[in-house]
């Protein structure tokens, strides 16, 4: 359905008549499941995909292979047709596995762009629910407030001073204000002020919007060709390794000149010479390390989903294992964002106790221990009253008794109290029209709603208990009211102390009237000169599991910090019961934290542990502030403002549940659950992908450095080859990418997060693995070497037969060597041996090959490979287990070493 110049130009009633759809109850299920059918899903169109068989090609296009393909040509030119054809075969296996390699990688990045698929709020059949935006149709109904995103192209049917940021769309970098009213004639997108476009923003306010077109009908649609999502960029870590590579292409390339240089001397073939020096080089450079490296970080993204953590950025989950700084919001993320009304403060009465559990309506008031009726009380009704009237939120029954908030937790609180007083929102509503609304803002920490009455106004307005009873003047008395007293405030204050001291959340309520007409798109002038009305105190339990995740954090040396809009002593009592909070630890508030300069904030930064009271841009302060000192931080956001900071941060992360799109298109990654313990798992699987891409590395350049060295100390030594060119790009192509596949599906070790943060800038490669992966490989180098050596000149065994011997030593030490790298630092024996099954198939994959290699006579004859008696296959297991072996005798002096020190 395109979409037609004249939307804008009609009225309300005639463009939901043209669409056939309700403002009330938008379309029924069935209706939209036949438009679903009839126009297709509401998303862009993907870019073309190549071809499987232009895929397969492209992994013939590397630098790497074309010099293989090129030594190929060279030796069938020579007539050298079984070395040309072998080194044909396994380029080709090698093609084949990277490709395998690269659509696993695909499968699993597209699965995770589903899981990140926008939602949109739909009204069907009168039941606003929230869908995922691929299931909107043209007719759908749609709520829009306050940070979400514009799902599709749409005509407003209702605005509550709805503003919609259309950046992304006309450039204009300043809202605009939105209604439902028609506009005459042509016009250009950014005048239609009834309008709202997919992806842009909803930044204040709220309203309804009828969708009038979908996916490629889109205005975005028309501009899907020049908007068509890139090709990823590599992450710096993919950009380090591929540097390194490069690194060792050239130094490769030297030692290979060298090797080529003492073989023509020594009267060795050129040919063969040729051959080996292209080989080498080959086997010097981890050309499958990039692929494993994708696929590690992809299916470690893949398990973060199941941990209720969606990665929107790869580098990010680079970054998780180094972050030494968690900085979370407290309600619903370290709380439940289940609120219960608790206490009540009403002016003529004084603080009421309210029981019950959860949103239901059971529950009763008690002053001291007795129970009050609150139908008798006028001051806790007017108070009651205010709350549902200032609120939006909706509770539901479900089919189990229970019931749920749609909407604000805060509100659903107000909403369950009010029932448990007899008062139901349809009769608080009888008699006003609602005529506008101010919503919650951080900056004024405040919400307002405004209804006509008969022939005034009047206002209800709630929010933080020190800006609301600022905004005040009087308080009720006798059905009118009077100028509060300096000694009332006082008690006002006192009683919102004890509250936030007690754990609780306070909210002020108020309200105000007026006979005067005024502007219904901002409500902040009714902001002053207000009645209070009373302080409303609710709990936000901490999540239980919480309790563990903060431990697990502290342990693993990250420091858990508490940022909260709630008042300072509530969130410092939250904060002890969590562990955030320490004796000797500080908590500052947003005015206090204005008050100090970039100094004195430096000097208390690593004391301060709870900041209460804040406004977004008191987050990028502290974000800022924690990476000045080279500190890596990890910030919650859930609000429009908190973008900034979450930009900013080394990892953004959103609130899944009750964030908004904005700040989940800033962040780098999404809590699907609002939990604190998801974060501190995401670090903990972060720190796993890092720790198996670094055994990956120590796996493939030990090995690549084993077979480098056979060579050099052969070439050095003037033995003839040990290792011939088809034999060596066996060992480096195949026999090492399955194994290192294995390795990047390792489970993350159970001490992993008893490890103190990895420092700022540390490369996948310390100098200490270096010289671990260099003793490695000359041990590997040492065994295969000795065996070769002996079978030549010991026993006298022809040239063939000794080859023969190497090959399998060398290969063989790989595979065992590969389980050594399953720890760099405990043994491969305890280890859970058998826990790896991908690991475990590859390396009984590659054995097996490696046995036909030798055994069956046409592969034989291709390799170059004589058959070996059970003898030489006891010495080829014996020498290929001693770098395993040395390796953890090394293993235990360390851990000695390390256990006497500590």
């Amino acid at each position: 359905m395109n979409i037609p110049v004249e939307w804008h130009q009609k009225t309300v009633e005639d463009a939901l008549a043209a669409l056939q759809s309700g403002p009330q109850d938008g379309l029924d299920e069935p209706e939209a499941a036949r438009r679903l059918a009839r126009y297709g899903p509401n998303a862009l169109a993907d870019a073309p995909r190549d071809a499987c068989i232009v895929r397969f090609a492209r992994q013939f296009t590397e630098f790497i292979v074309l010099v293989l393909v090129g030594a190929a040509t060279v030796a069938g030119a020579l007539g050298e047709w079984v070395d040309a054809l072998s080194i044909l075969a396994i380029v080709l296996m090698n093609g084949v596995i990277g490709f395998w390699q690269d659509e696993k990688a695909g499968a699993v990045m597209e699965a995770l762009k589903r899981l990140a698929a926008p939602l949109a709020k739909a009204v069907r059949g009168g039941q606003t629910a929230v869908i995922p935006g691929s299931g909107l149709v043209p007719g759908d109904i749609i709520v829009l407030e306050a940070g979400d995103a514009v799902p599709a192209d749409c005509r407003v049917i209702e605005s509550r001073s709805l503003r919609i940021d259309e950046s992304s769309l006309t450039g204009e970098s300043n809202a605009v204000d939105k209604g439902p009213g028609p506009l005459a004639g042509p016009l250009p997108l950014a005048d239609r002020t009834n309008m709202a476009y997919m992806s842009t923003h909803a930044v204040h306010g709220r309203g309804r919007a009828v969708v009038v077109a979908t996916g490629m009908s889109t205005e975005m649609g028309r501009l899907a060709a020049l908007i068509q999502a890139a090709k990823p960029e590599p992450t710096p870590l993919q950009r380090r390794i591929t540097e390194f590579g490069r690194l060792l292409v050239y130094a490769a390339g030297g030692i290979c000149a060298l090797i080529f240089a003492l073989g023509v001397a020594r009267g060795e073939s050129v040919m063969e010479m040729f051959l080996t020096a292209v080989s080498l080089a080959v086997a010097a450079i981890p050309e499958g390390l990039p692929a494993v490296v994708t696929i590690t970080l992809a299916l470690g993204v893949q398990r973060m989903s199941a941990r209720h953590v969606l990665v929107r950025k790869l580098p990010s989950v680079e970054t998780l294992g180094s972050a030494s700084i968690i900085a979370s919001d407290k309600t619903g993320t370290l709380t439940r964002n289940e609120m219960i009304v608790k206490k009540i403060y009403a002016p003529r009465s004084g603080l009421i106790a309210v029981t019950g559990a959860g949103y239901a309506s059971a529950g009763a008031f008690y002053e001291g221990t007795d129970e009050a009726d609150p139908r008798r009380n006028p001051g806790l009704v007017s108070l009651l009253r205010a709350g549902v009237l200032s609120s939006t939120a909706e509770l539901r029954e479900g089919h189990n008794g229970g019931w749920t908030v749609i909407g604000d937790p805060t509100e659903g609180a107000l909403l369950a109290v009010a029932m448990k007083a007899g008062i139901k929102r349809e009769d608080a509503l009888a008699g006003l029209e609602l005529v506008g609304e101010a919503p919650f803002d951080s900056s004024r920490k405040m919400m307002t709603v405004a209804f006509k009455d008969g022939a005034g106004y009047v206002s209800f307005t709630k929010g933080a208990p020190e800006l609301v009873l600022a905004a005040c003047r009087d308080i009720p008395e006798g059905g009118s009211a009077r100028p509060m007293t300096g000694e009332e405030r006082r008690r006002v204050i006192k009683a919102s102390e004890e509250m936030s001291a007690a754990g609780l959340r306070v909210l002020a309520v108020a309200g105000g009237s007026s006979n005067a007409p005024f502007d219904s798109r901002d409500l902040r002038p009714l902001e002053a000169g207000l009645v209070f009305l009373g302080l409303i105190g609710m709990a936000d339990p901490p999540r239980e599991e919480v309790y563990a995740a903060v431990a697990k954090a502290r342990a693993a040396g990250i420091t858990p910090l508490m940022i909260t809009g709630d008042h300072k002593i509530t969130a410092v009592a939250i904060a002890k019961e969590l562990g955030i909070f320490m004796d000797g630890d500080m908590a500052v508030t947003g005015a206090e934290l204005d008050g100090m300069n970039e100094a004195a904030l430096e000097a208390r930064l690593s004391r301060i542990k709870v900041y209460a009271r804040v406004a977004p841009e008191h987050k990028l302060r502290i974000v800022k502030a924690w990476r000045h000192r080279g500190e890596i931080i990890a910030m919650t956001g859930d609000g429009v403002n908190d973008a900034p900071a979450l930009r900013e941060a080394d990892i953004g992360i959103a609130m899944g549940m009750a964030g908004t799109d904005v700040t989940r298109e800033a962040s780098d990654m999404v809590l699907t659950d609002d939990n604190f313990a998801s974060i501190v798992s995401a670090v903990e699987e972060g720190r796993g992908i890092f720790s198996n891409i670094r055994k990956v590395a120590h796996f493939l350049l030990s090995c690549n450095a084993g077979e480098i060295l056979v060579l050099l100390a052969a070439s050095l030594a003037g033995l003839p080859l040990p290792l011939l060119p088809a034999q060596i790009l066996w060992t480096n192509l195949v026999t090492d990418g399955l194994p290192a596949l294995g390795l990047a599906m390792e489970a993350a070790a159970p001490g992993i997060m008893d490890a103190p943060p990895r420092p700022r800038g540390e490369g996948i490669l310390t100098r200490p693995m270096m010289a671990a992966m260099l003793a490695q490989g000359a041990l590997i180098a040492a065994f295969t070497l000795a065996v070769y050596g002996a079978e030549l000149y010991w026993l006298g065994s022809p040239v063939v037969k000794a080859r023969t011997m190497a090959f399998a030593v060398i290969v063989f030490s790989q595979m065992f060597h590969v389980y050594n790298c399953r720890s760099l630092t405990g043994t491969a024996l305890t280890s859970g041996l058998f826990k790896n099954r991908t690991l475990n198939w590859a390396v009984a994959a590659i054995l097996a090959g490696q046995f036909l290699i030798i055994h069956v006579p046409w592969f034989a004859a291709v390799f170059k490979t004589v058959p070996l008696g059970p003898y030489d296959w006891a010495i080829v297991f014996a020498a290929s287990v001693q770098p395993v072996v040395w390796m953890e005798v090394v293993k235990a002096v360390r851990r000695g070493r390390k256990a006497g020190n500590s």
